[in-house]
């Protein structure tokens, strides 16, 4: 009987003791959910879960519960869809297919190169995304002369152009550059130079690019506007860091439309940091330096300005594959989000190739791109005038 009551006691005091403890465990889990939801972690936590793709699958498998209709749908669209998985990225943050996710809240600054392309090229992957360096803003002020052999090919051809047809003193597209000290080691004498930081200039630039992409367009009877301030210097003067470019090619964007209403497409030209392997292809037995377009998640003319660049990428898919990476969106902690987009429904950032691409490279992209801009154009001009 003594034996019986003592195992009884400690059964009693086993069962209260399991109690207490999931009492504490629902206590710990009741405070952690409040202080997730007032956290920054959980408000980009909910943009992937709720607004997102896989947000809005979940809520559809979860309604096809009670409508046999939907279900055959929502399991014809997804078939492997798993609750698990989505309930270990509600908790954690955590996504099985991404290992970003394993270290993009650890790592100081990993937020900078935390993106996703929303329309990939063929065989681009995570090692493709662009990044932008981030140079002393002393290092942005060297002028140097373009290499001879790059100065050279650029004015290869330059006179054998098709003259333009259109009416060029009506300014339709307007061509800036937010990081104009962007350049590329070849042009400036450092091929083959390891660190990626030395590709920058005050005089031998991106605005090279812009000149080239300016010319081609108005071969093809577009007229078009082209800034080339230096950034780097105005922001000197300003006594801002670099970290302020966009806010200052605001004002750039502002004054150009105030100027000319007739301003209906802009376009901000940069250069991604990343290496040869990854920003150049070969098309035709040409060789092209790979595009990326950007865009801002946080602006008010996201999908339209979305649709602009799909429409590019698409067309560039068909007559020039594997020229385009996609379309890439950025927003979240410590990315501008914007891009001075807000501003117009056709605004696009485009990088154009890496810092290891040369001026036949370049000019062979230049070339494509006018190509798909004027393509798009040409036909929303025609709808227009169908329109009126």
């Amino acid at each position: 009987m003594r034996v019986f009551s003592i195992r009884k006691i400690i059964k009693s005091i086993g069962k209260v003791t399991a109690v207490f403890t999931a009492l504490g465990l629902s206590i710990v889990l009741l405070f952690g959910t409040a202080g997730a939801v007032s956290s920054e972690r959980f408000e980009s936590l909910k943009l992937n879960v709720n607004v997102g793709e896989n947000g809005t699958d979940m809520l559809l498998r979860f309604m096809s519960f009670e409508n046999s209709l939907l279900a055959l749908k929502v399991y014809e669209h997804q078939p492997n869809f798993s609750i698990a998985e989505m309930g270990l990225k509600l908790v954690t943050n955590i996504q099985l297919d991404d290992i970003r996710s394993l270290v993009r809240n650890e790592l100081p600054g990993f937020a900078l190169f935390d993106s996703d392309f929303i329309i990939a090229g063929d065989g681009v992957t995570y090692a493709d995304i662009p990044f932008e360096s981030a140079p002393p803003l002393d290092e942005l002020l060297t002028e140097r002369e373009m290499a001879a052999g790059e100065l050279a090919e650029l004015n290869k051809g330059l006179d054998s152009k098709t003259p333009p047809s259109g009416n060029l003193s009506e300014k339709k597209i307007f061509i800036y550059h937010t990081h104009s000290w962007e350049t590329y080691l070849p042009l400036i004498g450092l091929e083959g130079e390891s660190n990626e930081e030395k590709a920058v200039d005050g005089k031998t630039n991106i605005t090279v690019v812009g000149d080239l992409l300016g010319k081609e367009l108005e071969n093809k009877g577009i007229g078009v506007s082209i800034d080339k301030t230096n950034v780097g210097q105005e922001l000197q003067k300003k006594g801002w860091k670099t970290v302020k470019s966009y806010l200052f090619s605001r004002g750039l964007v502002e004054t150009a439309m105030a100027g000319n209403e007739q301003l209906d497409y802009f376009i901000d030209l940069h250069r991604d940091s990343a290496r040869k392997k990854s920003t150049s292809a070969t098309i035709n037995n040409e060789p092209y330096a790979k595009l990326v377009f950007v865009i801002g998640k946080d602006n008010k003319n996201y999908q339209k300005n979305l649709q602009f660049a799909n429409e590019l990428h698409k067309f560039l898919e068909g007559k020039y594959p594997g020229l385009s990476k996609g379309i890439l969106q950025k927003s979240g902690t410590g990315v501008d989000g914007v891009y001075n987009q807000d501003l117009s429904p056709n605004s696009l950032v485009v990088e154009v190739g890496g810092v290891d691409n040369n001026m036949k490279e370049i000019k062979n992209t230049v070339s494509a791109l006018a190509d798909a801009i004027s393509q798009h154009y040409w036909k929303a001009a025609e709808v227009n005038a169908q329109g009126q």
